[in-house]
């Protein structure tokens, strides 16, 4: 079977969940501990043998590009001051990986959003990784969701168990287990009621995608709400009696799609750097809870 080595990573919504602090900057690049929270998803996709990131950006996300670029004029300073490791780390980010750029046009959902980056995949299965889903796990969720496709030739959603009473926010499953964690699919069901989930394993937006489901996305039309997306093409394909199969994964999901969900990934991920982790855990110890 052939070795997946590109990624699609959408990044072109507007993060109106973080205005003011996303009025001039991509959410992407608000910073968790010392890196962009974008860089971390990068990095996990580079360490399970992806070797082309390709963005879907939108307005207002050149940082995104210039970060994953040399900069010349860092480069120089930093030399210039006799910071070399820091001249090695912003180096080190540039050749992460072969880096390609997608605009999306409109806001037309998920789902048009990979459509429109479809051209440079062409007939290749692809790992998918929406910018909000970070993992605190000893193997990442690109490596493990890679492994499950490499052992079934099938898409596969990436998926983590939440609380009931917040399945509503989700998509969510039906299946049967068919090994450790892992579910052939039977029905995906957009934002149910917590009253009619058949279960509370939910898509955490880390996917691979067979051409099958591209191919479906650029032909698709636009649902009831003028959005493409990917939820509708999962129904596509379990009409067609098309295989489908869910990854719950290990680890600790760090959902930084909201502020809260954003600070306790920083406390998390902050706790384990090992520059600020022991000084951090002293100042929580000491506040009044």
């Amino acid at each position: 079977m052939r070795q997946i080595t590109k990624a699609i990573l959408p990044v072109a919504g507007f993060g109106t969940r973080f205005l003011p602090a996303t009025k001039a900057q991509p959410k992407e690049m608000l910073p968790i501990v010392d890196k962009p929270a974008i860089q971390y998803i990068v990095e996990d996709a580079v360490s399970a043998g992806i070797k082309e990131i390709i963005f879907v950006t939108g307005r207002g996300k050149r940082a995104i590009e210039d970060h994953f670029d040399y900069s010349f004029e860092l480069d120089k300073t930093l030399v210039e001051k006799n910071k070399l490791e820091l001249v090695k780390e912003v180096r080190r980010i540039a050749e992460l990986a072969k880096f390609s750029y997608v605009r999306q046009p409109l806001p037309l959902g998920d789902g048009h959003a990979l459509a429109c980056a479809a051209h440079l995949v062409y007939d290749e299965p692809v790992l998918v990784m929406f910018g909000d889903t970070l993992y605190d796990a000893k193997e990442g969720p690109a490596s493990q969701i890679l492994k499950t496709f490499a052992k079934y030739g099938d898409s596969v959603i990436g998926l983590s168990a939440v609380p009931r009473s917040e399945v509503s926010k989700f998509g969510v499953i039906d299946g049967a287990a068919v090994d450790e964690r892992i579910y052939e699919i039977k029905r995906f069901i957009e934002k149910p009621l917590p009253s009619e989930a058949p279960s509370n394993l939910v898509a955490v937006g880390v996917y691979v995608l067979t051409p099958e489901v591209l191919s479906w996305l650029t032909t698709m039309r636009p649902g009831p709400s003028g959005e493409l997306r990917l939820a509708d093409a999962f129904q596509q394909m379990l009409a067609h009696d098309r295989p489908l199969y869910g990854q719950e994964f290990n680890g600790t999901w760090l959902d930084t799609g909201d502020k809260l969900g954003f600070i306790k990934a920083t406390i998390q991920l902050g706790l384990k750097n090992k520059e600020i982790g022991p000084e951090l855990k002293k100042f929580i110890k000491t506040l009044s809870l």
